[in-house]
């Protein structure tokens, strides 16, 4: 789950980690007050807050260029607010369709000396914390691993006992810092740890991290995401959720415990395991089509998962065929295939529709199909139903 910028922000100040004052506005009636709040007759940032980086850099829909700007005054950052709001942003991370901002986010101004760059995830190769720093901040960090990869610093942390004193001095170290800026940049990284360990998070990045000519060091920018299966644990947290920032539906296969990725492609998937789902994927391209999304339905799923699973597929108008490919070890085909003809019969489906069934009562999940009266093309194996579901919508 991610949230926005002002929301991070707001947790970072929770935990001891040094940002610049701001105040968030939901509405333009918000703005003055907003302002107001801040107190403050220097220069401002005004940020567009939305799920998606790159938005500096970005271009509104009406041709308005950037959704971070510097304002010298109050009623410039008034206008530049009023221009972003309730308007589409467009940045590489957002695809064409852009987002809709529907908050605006008011920053004082800082100094800034130099910008680094800090993050805290999950590293996969020691299924451990890893803390990732770089003197290069303020630019994507992936430019910097290509380029220049001798510029990135990783300290992989003990879960068992944490993030130790030495390390984050090492990290400080390695940054160049002395100090002011070494004490400061230390207690930081150790509050940053903190929240990421103590909230459940799996990515925070700072970026850019800056250093002020007055010794400060302040987290500028703030990207938080949170690991789904823990968010139970945090309530609060589940609090700050987004809904407008969401697939619609994504949130309703969530009703429903289903895994679901929307995709541009065509041919909608159906699937049991996440590894599997990857495998379909991966087929139906081998096979020249194009998935229109990534479903996983689980091990266990009922009919009303499959039923529920069928709706949400077909609210995306681009899908033009279904592959339905089910392994049954946990999973009883039968289930499957009642689910799907239950399905098929109250939508009205009118698609194509392949299914491959093999494993656990593969046999009574066949006959099922069979005679359920309804055009339901049966196929053997993976690279059978591939083929046919990209046949059938070509």
């Amino acid at each position: 789950m991610n949230i926005h910028e002002y929301q991070a922000k707001a947790l970072f100040e929770k935990y001891g980690v040094a940002v610049p004052r701001g105040v968030a506005a939901r509405t333009p009636a918000e703005f003055d007050s907003a302002l107001s709040t801040l107190g403050h007759d220097g220069p401002l940032i005004v940020k567009s807050q939305i799920h998606a980086g790159g938005r500096g850099k970005g271009t509104f829909t009406d041709g308005f260029k950037g959704g971070v700007k510097f304002a010298q005054t109050k009623a410039e950052a008034l206008d530049y607010a009023n221009k972003m709001f309730n308007n589409t942003l467009v940045t590489a991370q957002t695809g064409p369709a852009g987002r809709k901002v529907q908050t605006v986010y008011f920053t004082i101004a800082s100094d800034i000396a130099k910008e680094y760059y800090l993050a805290i995830l999950l590293d996969r190769n020691t299924s451990r914390p890893v803390i990732v720093a770089s003197t290069e901040g303020g630019v994507e960090i992936e430019k910097v691993a290509h380029e220049t990869p001798e510029k990135i610093f990783k300290i992989i942390v003990d879960p068992a006992v944490g993030l130790q004193g030495y390390q984050a001095r090492e990290l400080a170290f390695r940054l160049g810092l002395t100090g002011d800026y070494f004490k400061n940049a230390v207690k930081l990284i150790a509050a940053l740890y903190r929240m990421f360990w103590e909230t459940d998070a799996a990515m925070v990045e700072v970026n850019p991290l800056i250093t002020t000519p007055t010794g400060q060091v302040l987290a500028l920018d703030a990207k938080v995401s949170f690991d789904d299966n823990a968010l139970f644990r945090h309530p609060e947290i589940v609090a700050l959720r987004d809904l407008n920032e969401e697939d619609p539906k994504e949130i309703e296969a969530s009703k429903y415990a289903l895994s679901y990725i929307a995709l541009d492609g065509n041919i909608a998937c159906l699937v049991n395991g996440a590894g599997l789902a990857m495998s379909t994927m991966d087929i139906i391209k081998h096979y020249g089509g194009s998935p229109a999304n990534f479903l996983d339905v689980g091990g266990g799923a009922s009919k009303d998962q499959v039923t529920a699973a069928f709706k949400i597929i077909l609210t995306d108008p681009n899908v033009k065929g279904i592959l339905v490919n089910i392994f049954g070890g946990i999973m009883d085909c039968n289930t499957i295939a009642t689910g799907v003809v239950a399905a098929s019969r109250e939508l009205a489906l009118t698609i194509p529709l392949v299914v491959r069934l093999e494993g656990n009562n593969v046999a009574a999940g066949k006959k099922t199909l069979a005679e359920s009266g309804l055009k339901i093309e049966s196929a053997d194996t993976m690279a059978d139903a591939a083929q046919k579901i990209v046949k059938l919508v070509a």
